[in-house]
């Protein structure tokens, strides 16, 4: 599908990051006609949001695939799984099964409360992804925005996943992550409420956890961002670097934040993301 013009599309980005029902509509319309995948919807606890939607190949359900399992984005305040049918249909057709899970957000929970739900539905696809024909054994870890964040807590912070019984340097294979704030110090006031008080926000920032053991690390950055600011992802990278780990950082100068989550879309701008995504995992299994 040919990207929107210039004027159409800023007017349609403009809507995504509200998630009004049109932007979501317009952005998942490419996955409803397009097709190529099924979707199932899965229970990883016993809470209301303790859902996960999942992403299979049209293909035989006797081949294993890769997982990849990505969390979407919102400020840790907003969204819906569902709204992201567009990221789990791009990379269902690139022939990865694809996890997008759900979780509590503010105001009814703090940090580190959704990054603990994130933890458990992690742990769910691993003890459970085999029979949805995902590959336990190369989960691949991803994420936008806020839930950039939480999946670059996910691995480097191994608590988490300890928490649930799991190894956090066993499970997760790699990461890609899309604008993630993953050394900022919160000032909006409901940041602050969120993260708060000042003498944890230590614990919220990906740069405390860094040993250089952790999974090899994409990060993806649009330079028009002016939402979550480059020295996030500079700052990890350099941590990372500092202490002999694997990290790649590859940006894009005609992207902005919304722009970078876009280009899954068939109505989004035209940009690698998806494929330098879906390359650095392939080689990094060797493929």
């Amino acid at each position: 599908m040919a990207p929107l013009p210039r004027a159409l599309l800023a007017g349609f980005l403009f809507l995504v990051p509200i998630c009004t029902f049109a932007g979501c509509s317009l952005l998942n319309l490419p996955a409803a006609i397009q097709g190529g995948y099924s979707v199932h919807e899965a229970s990883y606890g016993t809470g209301p949001l303790d859902k996960l939607d999942i992403y299979i190949p049209r293909v035989s359900r006797k081949d294993k695939h890769d997982v990849i399992v990505f969390y979407y984005g919102g400020r840790w305040r907003y969204g819906k799984k569902e709204n992201s049918r567009f990221v789990g249909a791009a990379l269902a057709r690139r022939g990865y099964v694809t996890v997008i899970p759900e979780f509590r957000k503010y105001p009814e929970v703090h940090f580190p409360v959704f990054v603990e739900d994130g933890a458990r539905a992690l742990a769910w696809v691993d003890e459970h992804i085999a029979e949805y024909a995902g590959r336990p054994d190369r989960i691949h870890l991803a994420g936008h925005s806020s839930g950039a964040h939480m999946a670059a807590l996910l691995t480097v912070d191994t608590h988490y996943l300890a928490a649930e019984g799991k190894d956090a340097r066993v499970i997760i294979k790699d990461f890609a992550a899309l604008a993630g704030p993953y050394a900022f110090t919160p000032a909006d006031k409901d940041l602050v409420e969120i993260f708060g008080p000042p003498d944890r926000y230590p614990q919220m920032q990906a740069t405390t956890f860094v040993k250089g053991k952790e999974p090899p690390m994409l990060l993806l950055y649009g330079v028009e961002d002016k939402t979550v600011l480059s020295y996030n992802h500079e700052r990890l990278a350099q941590r990372i670097r500092e202490k002999g780990g694997h990290v790649e950082v590859i940006t894009y100068p005609e992207l902005g934040h919304i722009g970078m989550i876009g280009t899954f879309s068939g109505f989004g701008p035209h940009s690698s993301v998806v494929d330098d995504m879906t390359t650095f995992f392939k080689t990094r299994n060797g493929d």
